[in-house]
């Protein structure tokens, strides 16, 4: 059974004099950092000159260039791009990097996949919030928090965890719980997510569904409302009280034809590919095909977003959503 953490557990004071480096202020960086300085945490932003560093300033923080940033830093929060963190992390944060600091994460990739290895006098630590930046902050705001993730993969000083216990109650994060994990669990379970069910799977599925009923004479509007824009509505029943609650929840006709021709969507095949897709991230392959596609400029990548912008259920959905705002 998972160890879930709640504020109890967590001592902000482990981090007092200690000066959190944010790398990179986007959706996460910008959230976290702001979660942090309202806990009472000195923060400081590491960003090159774009729009994300004028708007920590505009937040209030200390902006610096990344390497100085990572020289200031006690705690070295790296929050940009995965296929970025790599390269900056060599040529910017790596320099700044002394025995004693610790290097941070809310995405195990770089660390997991060996793209960035970290000196053995170091902590290695990482908190994932389970939503996106605006989440965090919202729920922050609003006096509670979002739960995430905690996991430990070098414990040089002997007290990693007790400060990454502390980072999270800064997020705010032990206020709704976090679980403890490892770097591969999390890498490894994310990657698979996204890919088999939450991103690729479900963006499969309802272009599959959509082109079924189309192909068989149906109106495209009428079949978009079916198979995409009532996905929301489904997912947020499942979401809010498991797969059960949302079979209570929806008609007798619709659960009976769930339940008895779903199977023959999902099926023992479809299994069978997504524990290949598993054995593809576990090894490595998918990590090294995707830090490939990224030397050579995501030309697949690029590709497949133009083709698929140009779908009719994108251009059905397009006009269809405007009916959902008022005029």
């Amino acid at each position: 059974m998972a160890k879930i953490y709640y504020d109890k557990d967590a001592d902000l004071g482990v981090l007092k004099g200690k000066t959190v480096a944010i790398i990179g202020y986007g959706n996460q960086g910008g959230a976290q950092a702001q979660n942090m300085r309202d806990s009472g945490v000195k923060v400081i932003v590491g960003s090159i000159e774009d729009a994300s560093a004028k708007k920590a300033r505009e937040d209030g923080f200390e902006v610096y260039p990344i390497a100085e940033a990572a020289r200031k830093g006690d705690i070295i929060h790296i929050l940009i791009p995965d296929e970025f963190q790599s390269d900056v992390y060599e040529k910017e944060v790596k320099p700044g990097l002394t025995a004693g600091k610790a290097l941070m994460f809310s995405h195990g990739f770089n660390i997991r996949f060996k793209r960035i290895l970290p000196s053995k006098d170091v902590d290695v630590i990482m908190v994932a919030p389970k939503g996106p930046g605006i989440r965090v902050r919202e729920t922050y705001v609003e006096g509670f928090g979002t739960p995430a993730l905690i996991a430990v993969e070098q414990n040089a000083s002997g007290k990693a965890k007790e400060v990454v216990l502390a980072l999270a109650k800064a997020l705010g994060a032990t206020r709704a719980g976090v679980i403890e994990t490892t770097f591969t669990e999390e890498t490894e379970t994310d990657l698979f997510g996204e890919q088999v069910d939450l991103c690729g799977g479900a963006t499969e599925l309802i272009k599959a569904s959509f082109d079924t009923l189309v192909e068989a004479g149906y109106q495209p509007e009428i079949a978009y409302f079916e198979t995409l824009h009532e996905m929301k509505l489904i997912t947020d029943l499942i979401q809010n009280g498991g797969l059960e609650y949302m079979w209570k929840c929806v008609s007798n006709t619709a659960e009976y034809g769930g339940r008895t021709r779903g199977s023959r969507i999902i099926t023992k095949d479809t299994r069978k590919t997504m524990k290949g897709i598993l054995k593809d991230i576990q090894s490595g392959k998918f990590a090294d095909e995707w830090i490939g596609e990224c030397k050579k400029g995501i030309p697949n990548l690029k590709r497949m977003r133009e083709d698929d912008s140009k779908l009719q259920i994108e251009v059905v959905g397009s006009e269809l959503r405007k009916m959902f705002v008022k005029k």
